[in-house]
């Protein structure tokens, strides 16, 4: 834990004390609000490969993490949209069902990093969440429609695409979704642009 403050430190050197000792454990996710910035990203580097290999370590935790996504600091945000996603495949009390609304809003959040975060998560969710999938790729389709300016949606629009990349083959309703990414072959942003392509690529 001594090594948290460095910023070369390697995330593998605690993932499975952290695992095993819970006060490692509770210790990491407090780091999640410190205000050493190293110490609360290299926690953090941590605790999300744990919400990606090991989830249900993590699930008893839901609530701090979904309270993250109420906080003014966009890191705090970010963090929360992250491991709340990895944590839904194991959401066997259906928790996400009850924060929908508030995860889902954060597309819309003033921050554009916030907004890209959540645009690609949204896939990983909606993998997994076939009685949400409907809602999700509509909340997905409808980017057009938050406040953000021009040029900040055409990229949050190339984390989109990334996010129905994962989750394409579960669409019902594909068409819809073709014709939003084909839309993206004259965007302003390479990224988007790039993105659109390779979808294409595969899926058209």
């Amino acid at each position: 834990m001594q090594n948290l403050n460095k910023k070369e430190f390697e995330p593998e050197s605690l993932i499975n004390k952290a695992i095993e000792d819970p006060n490692i454990l509770a210790e990491l996710i407090n780091n999640l609000v410190a205000k050493d910035e190293t110490i609360r990203y290299n926690s953090h580097k941590v605790l999300l490969i744990i919400s990606q290999n090991k989830p249900k370590v993590l699930y008893p935790h839901w609530d701090f993490f979904s309270d993250l996504l109420k906080s003014q600091n966009n890191f705090h945000k970010v963090i929360g949209i992250q491991i709340l996603a990895n944590l839904a495949k194991i959401d066997t009390k259906n928790k996400f069902e009850d924060i929908f609304d508030i995860y889902c809003n954060l597309l819309d959040a003033k921050s554009v990093m916030t907004a890209g975060h959540l645009a690609a998560n949204l896939g990983i969710i909606a993998k997994v969440k076939p009685n949400l999938r409907d809602k999700l790729t509509n909340v997905l389709l409808n980017i057009d429609k938050t406040h953000h300016e021009l040029g900040r949606k055409d990229l949050i629009k190339a984390y989109i695409i990334e996010s129905f990349y994962e989750y394409f083959n579960e669409i019902e309703d594909k068409g819809e979704v073709i014709e939003f990414v084909k839309a993206q072959l004259d965007s302003k942003s390479p990224k988007t642009r790039k993105a659109a392509e390779k979808f294409l690529k595969k899926y058209n």
